[in-house]
């Protein structure tokens, strides 16, 4: 049996950089996290890493100790949160994982009535995956994820939510506005702005500019909404953009890509028999209308 103790020794490495700050945040003197990798590394005839200088550098078996603690111990972690809710008479809890940026004013008209309707149940949003949302459902790391690309693995199940379509989001006076469907070639002198995903997970590369070997004349990223459809209505750059953000949206509008980019929002979760909250908070997601 692997002692949970290195594994967190090596993640907190991972996230401080630093030996002393590791210990410093399992409350360990620096000699006991040493003690603690040394004792492991003799019971099972392996070293976890190797100084360079002052530095640490993983070995392999490190490497994959490390990989292991950043996936086994979330669960446990959470683990403990419900048996701790669960102590107090609360139900438990949702993790639900976002790989939709302009999801989140959505998503909380879902929260409001959820937690209304399930005040003894524990709800958490998270955008950061250590793995990427598909690993970190099925590694139990969510219990939902909230995707506009489903990818489909034995174990999982998807549940379609919402229809809209990806457009073209320009200034209201910029030339293209005027246009019904804009065509690659019309973005190689413009800017444009996505959210901080990479260009494979993005549809206007994938489903509209490389099938025509086409590119904008730059490629830049923003963080929020708001100040995306900013950049856009100064007239800075355009915007790949769900059409349902740029209702009342002021000085921006929108132009079809090509034929039209058809996207669904779905929630996944993993397959089996699962607790009522989870039906609920699906059932409350379908009925709130975009």
């Amino acid at each position: 049996m692997i002692d949970i103790q290195p594994l967190a020794i090596l993640r907190e490495i991972d996230r401080t950089g630093s030996l002393t700050l590791a210990a410093d945040r399992l409350n360990l003197t620096q000699s006991a996290v040493s003690h603690a990798i040394r004792r492991f590394e003799e019971r099972h005839g392996v070293k976890l890493w190797e100084r360079e200088g002052h530095k640490l550098r993983l070995t392999q078996t490190g490497d994959y100790l490390l990989g292991l603690a950043l996936r086994v111990l979330p669960q446990l972690e959470h683990g403990a949160t419900v048996l701790d809710d669960y102590a107090r008479g609360r139900r438990g809890a949702i993790r639900v994982g976002m790989e939709c940026h302009p999801c989140q004013d959505w998503l909380m008209r879902v929260v409001d009535p959820f937690l209304a309707q399930w005040p003894d149940v524990d709800l958490d949003v998270t955008t950061a995956f250590q793995f990427g949302g598909l690993a970190a459902l099925l590694g139990h790391e969510i219990d939902v994820l909230v995707t506009p690309d489903p990818v489909e693995r034995p174990g999982l199940e998807y549940t379609p939510v919402f229809d809209y379509e990806l457009v073209l989001a320009v200034a209201e006076t910029h030339p293209l506005a005027g246009k019904q469907r804009a065509a690659p070639e019309d973005l190689a002198g413009e800017t444009l702005i996505t959210y901080p995903v990479s260009r494979e997970r993005l549809d206007i590369y994938t489903r509209f500019l490389v099938p025509a070997h086409a590119l904008p004349r730059r490629h830049r990223t923003v963080e929020t909404t708001d100040l995306m459809l900013r950049l856009v209505a100064s007239g800075r750059a355009v915007s790949a953009t769900p059409d349902w953000l740029l209702r009342g949206a002021k000085g921006v509008t929108g132009v079809r890509l090509g034929d039209g980019i058809a996207k669904s929002i779905h929630l996944g979760r993993r397959s089996g028999k699962t607790a009522g909250y989870l039906d609920g908070f699906i059932h409350l997601a379908k009925a709130v209308q975009i």
